[in-house]
């Protein structure tokens, strides 16, 4: 890859896409991230669908472990040519430990809950991202005062409470532990975005995330052997075109979706690709409709909504004020002053859809 590619993709915290021809730019940007929010909205789904064969722990183990097999050529392509981030897999400690409880809990969920009340219930996460981003960067810290984050905040959480408590029939033990499970693993992905970018930053986001899956898939195979039934050895015994389905459900949503969410990044800007993918509850809510017979009530579908807009406000506070800040750096860099610093968006995390 030559060395302006690299330099762009450790750019990928900016707001504004990369320069690419305009219109082809543009056109593959939508075609990824259209192709992003569908992998990561059949994750869910996927997982629901094994439910009914293998426990958690064996689908995470094998499914992770794909993962990490995805991931390593990259890195492997990268030490051999010296492009590896120096001091990387010591950096990616802490965020592998917080994603690897986010995955943990994510693949335990949909057990648990329907997938679209659970997707729903991980909107939660982006509050719990920029508060995190406020408490640990001192220059995004005016963003939480702002009365669009405020109102956004309000949106997420009292669209997520409505949304859960509108359940119809009996809100049992079963959803109760669901809907914990979701927040939990929303708060843990938020502090795996927040740990990459306090600890990786610099680095080059496809080869940090490889180096994050590799410790993730081996803390996962742990588990799995541990916890999982026949100690995870029950997914051999599943049909050739199950196992075959739980192959794939890696390739899209841990291989193909991260690579096409951080080329719709570089084509489209942080700001629109975040805005996109939080359609996801929406459209994992329609496919389960279909495949699951998940039916959610009038009032769930405008609480949901309404938490979904209030993600979306939240991102758009966050993205108009880190380009409010751009434009006066560059009006002070002309005017020789000393710029401000700017609002650097943190990218939802990508294991968060895995």
């Amino acid at each position: 890859m030559p060395r302006a590619g690299i330099d762009r993709d450790r750019r990928m915290t900016a707001t504004a896409p990369a320069d690419t021809s305009p219109s082809s730019g543009v056109a593959l940007g939508i075609f990824t991230i259209v192709m992003t929010l569908l992998g990561w909205t059949s994750i869910p789904l996927f997982l629901k669908f094994f439910s009914a064969d293998i426990d958690p722990y064996t689908a995470n183990g094998w499914r992770y472990t794909f993962s990490a097999l995805i991931w390593m050529p990259a890195l492997v392509w990268a030490w051999r040519r010296g492009r590896l981030p120096k001091g990387v897999w010591l950096a990616a400690l802490v965020p592998a430990l917080f994603n690897t409880l986010g995955q943990h809990w994510f693949g335990i969920a949909p057990y648990k809950i329907d997938p679209g009340l659970m997707t729903f219930a991980l909107r939660v996460h982006v509050v719990f991202v920029t508060v995190g981003a406020a408490l640990l960067f001192a220059a995004e810290r005016r963003v939480i005062k702002t009365p669009a984050y405020l109102a956004g905040l309000a949106m997420v959480m009292g669209g997520t409470t409505l949304t859960l408590l509108l359940k119809p029939g009996e809100f049992g033990q079963a959803t109760r532990e669901g809907v914990l499970l979701s927040i939990g693993a929303g708060a843990s992905y938020a502090a795996y975005a927040l740990s990459v970018r306090k600890l990786m930053v610099g680095m080059n986001p496809l080869l940090a995330f490889a180096a994050v899956s590799q410790y993730t898939a081996v803390a996962l195979l742990i588990v799995m052997f541990i916890l999982g039934k026949d100690h995870g050895a029950m997914a051999m015994h599943l049909p050739g075109w199950k196992f075959g389905l739980l192959v794939l459900s890696s390739i899209i949503g841990i291989g193909m979706g991260h690579t096409f969410y951080f080329l719709a990044i570089q084509r489209l800007g942080l700001a629109v690709a975040n805005g996109v993918v939080q359609l996801q509850p929406v459209t994992v809510s329609i496919a389960s409709l279909f495949l699951f017979d998940e039916r959610l009530s009038g009032g769930q579908w405008a609480a949901g909504l309404m938490a979904v807009a209030g993600a979306g406000v939240i991102l758009w506070a966050q993205s108009r004020l880190s380009a409010a800040d751009a434009r006066q750096a560059r009006a002070a860099r002309q005017a020789g002053d000393a710029p401000p610093p700017v609002i650097a968006q943190a990218s939802p995390p990508p294991g968060l859809r895995s």
